[in-house]
């Protein structure tokens, strides 16, 4: 506890370095943390402090939103870059819009691909020298995947929104190992029926965040605009983190165990 609020005072004292502090002390920013800020918001009377402390907690999630996508996919981004760099070698940008709506269409417009596109604006949005027409190119591919996602309806994002309204951590929890849970991959009328990976969830996860941060106002994907309330936030990067830290870490741990049994049994 003295620790979320030791880090809590260092970020009031600097509002405007949150992406330094972030960068710094990125393992700091854990869940904990921001169910901390939820814990304090409730302490105060005053709707005015309360509003304070949860848009100080969604700005802090959008600053390791954004740190966080630096994380590279290493098994999929090969093939995602291949086909970014395709798009990019278009003969003008309608054709690189159109070139998106037919990997949409054909099931191709994968999630690195749509995080490769989102970054991309992401860095040309806040660049200060780069032109305005190579800002305006990215802005409209960006605009064309975001206008895409909308005929995809990934099972992803529907697993999402059910995880999202669901208030216990414990169902949350839960209903989030399910999704996990090996089986035949179908759709049914309860979204606990949808399986995926949580390699695969993290990165629509970071869809979502990125959409959230990239256009909060102004979002073709309708489940993003119920991301305004920062509970709802914090609740998505809770998810996030718990399958960093629950299933990714730990899948890394057994890739490198087998490994090192494989070149053991080598020797």
């Amino acid at each position: 506890m003295e620790g979320h609020s030791e880090l809590l005072k260092e970020i009031q004292d600097s509002p405007t370095d949150i992406n330094a502090i972030v960068a710094r002390r990125r393992k700091d920013f854990t869940g904990e943390f921001f169910r901390y800020l939820t814990l304090l918001s409730e302490t105060y009377d005053s709707l005015e402090d309360r509003d304070a402390v949860a848009r100080l907690g969604a700005r802090c999630l959008s600053a390791v939103s954004a740190y966080d996508n630096t994380l590279d996919y290493v098994d999929t981004l090969e093939v995602a870059q291949a086909k970014f760099d395709d798009i990019l070698d278009s003969p003008s940008v309608d054709v690189a819009c159109e070139k998106i709506k037919s990997l949409s269409k054909a099931k191709e417009l994968d999630s690195s691909l749509i995080l490769l596109i989102n970054s991309a604006w992401a860095s040309a949005k806040e660049s200060t020298t780069m032109k305005d027409e190579v800002k305006d190119i990215m802005y409209r591919l960006y605009k064309a995947t975001k206008s895409s996602l909308r005929s995809i309806a990934p099972k992803e994002i529907k697993l999402l929104k059910h995880l999202l309204n669901i208030t216990d951590p414990e169902e949350r929890f839960s209903a989030l190992a399910t999704a996990f849970s090996p089986g035949d991959e179908h759709e049914a009328k309860d979204p606990n029926a949808l399986h995926t990976t949580p390699k695969e969830l993290h990165k629509w996860i970071k869809i979502m965040l990125d959409a959230y941060n990239l256009s909060k106002e102004d979002t073709d994907i309708r489940e993003v605009k119920h991301l305004t309330q920062p509970v709802v936030i914090q609740r998505l990067f809770i998810l996030k983190e718990t399958i960093e830290e629950e299933y990714l870490e730990s899948s890394r741990f057994q890739d490198s165990k087998t490994e090192g049994t494989t070149k053991s049994e080598e020797l």
